[in-house]
């Protein structure tokens, strides 16, 4: 199937679910053309709401509308809504269990060229070390499908980031038992597990196929879920194998790798390591390039997988 954006997979769900849940509400902070909401905008325009470029506003906005019976999505660049309206996002939502979700679209390092004030790489950082809130990421337009049909139906508040750029499916379709809060074993190896989250996780595929045509057995992971996180599932597969990479479009700091670390912190001889964007500023550069310049590509992963078994 042709790679679609995880942003564009969203606005399905949304139009196909509208006429069946007519308390759902999608707010934008006029984003709606990044967001790929265009079309819910036209189809369905008295469940949108434009806010405009005030992200402490629409989480504001959106808890209220929660408190009067309403479903919320507040739709707004990752970089923003996670750092000017965390403040809302901690009391207003979180503190008082309020059911909205929380979209930060064009996560990670999707505006690229943009440079660092249009990234989010402290996003994972900062809303999982909050209460009562749910932090997700989806690998493809398959699992954001099934991600989106959940989170339509829960009444728990959270914070989902989506990328901005099309990806490459990790999964054939939707229906694999998606289920929050659970790790997804894609591939099963011997010699190093890979733990991926969002869009890192195709990339760890292709590094587990670059090393297996070397020889090399790797269990792949897909933690979809930082919050709640799957601590069961890679306790087991680290204790079985014994080494661990973990993969994320994140701070090295604080995110996927911290999560695991923490999860495997009163285990023993298990060796673990996290690939990450670095604790400084970044190149200039695509996406792609980033990737590839920081070694998060299939390539890169498979190197310094490599270079960690020695």
């Amino acid at each position: 199937m042709s790679k679609m954006s995880n942003n564009q997979m969203m606005n399905q769900v949304f139009v196909q679910n509208a006429d069946q849940t007519p308390d759902l509400v999608v707010l934008t902070s006029d984003s709606r053309g990044s967001a790929k909401l265009k079309e819910f905008g036209e189809k369905y325009p008295n469940q949108m709401v434009e806010v405009g470029i005030a992200e402490q506003n629409i989480v504001g906005i959106a808890a209220g509308l929660a408190h009067s019976g309403k479903r919320p999505f507040a739709v707004s660049p990752a970089a923003f809504l996670s750092m000017r309206s965390i403040e809302q996002i901690k009391v207003d939502v979180a503190y008082s269990r309020t059911n909205a979700k929380l979209v930060g679209i064009s996560g990670g390092v999707s505006y690229a060229q943009l440079g660092m004030s249009h990234h989010s790489l402290q996003d994972f950082a900062v809303t999982r070390a909050i209460p009562n809130l749910q932090v997700l990421c989806p690998a493809d337009k398959h699992e954001t499908e099934a991600m989106f049909k959940v989170l339509l139906k829960t009444d728990q508040p959270a914070y989902i980031r989506l990328g901005r750029n099309a990806v490459e499916d990790v999964y054939e379709s939707s229906d694999y038992g998606f289920e929050i809060g659970k790790a997804v074993q894609l591939k099963e190896g011997s010699d190093v597990l890979l733990i991926g989250i969002g869009e890192t996780v195709r990339q760890v595929l292709d590094a587990a196929n670059i090393l297996e045509a070397e020889g090399i057995s790797a269990t792949v992971l897909n933690v979809h879920s930082l919050k709640p996180f799957d601590t069961d599932t890679v306790k087991e597969l680290a204790s079985k194998i014994g080494k661990v990479i973990t993969v994320e479009e994140h701070s090295v700091h604080g995110g996927l790798g911290a999560a695991v670390a923490e999860s495997l912190s009163e285990e023993t001889g298990i060796k673990h390591r996290i690939i990450g964007f670095p604790d400084s500023d970044l190149v200039t550069a695509s996406a792609k390039d980033l990737f590839k310049h920081y070694g998060l590509d299939g390539e890169g992963i498979a190197k310094e997988t490599k270079n960690f078994l020695g």
